[in-house]
């Protein structure tokens, strides 16, 4: 059974054109195994925190971080 290395070693004496190929087809295995799982939206992560701000005044809080800046 070939080792990790070993393919590696092989790839790279594939042309460019063929590593994007071979890169691609690996693209596409890794897709259908994870097929079955469900996929995640960056929309999942809305309000999230949203209690640490509850109350603060969004300019008066930039002004505060601006003016450390500054030290």
């Amino acid at each position: 059974m070939a080792t990790y290395q070993d393919i590696r070693r092989q790839v790279e004496e594939l042309t460019p054109n063929e590593q994007l190929r071979l890169l691609e087809d690996l693209a596409a295995i890794v897709r259908r195994r994870m097929g079955d799982k469900p996929k995640r939206s960056i929309m999942e992560l809305e309000g999230l925190g949203k209690e640490i701000w509850h109350g603060l005044n969004a300019q008066e809080y930039v002004n505060q971080e601006r003016a450390s800046w500054n030290g």
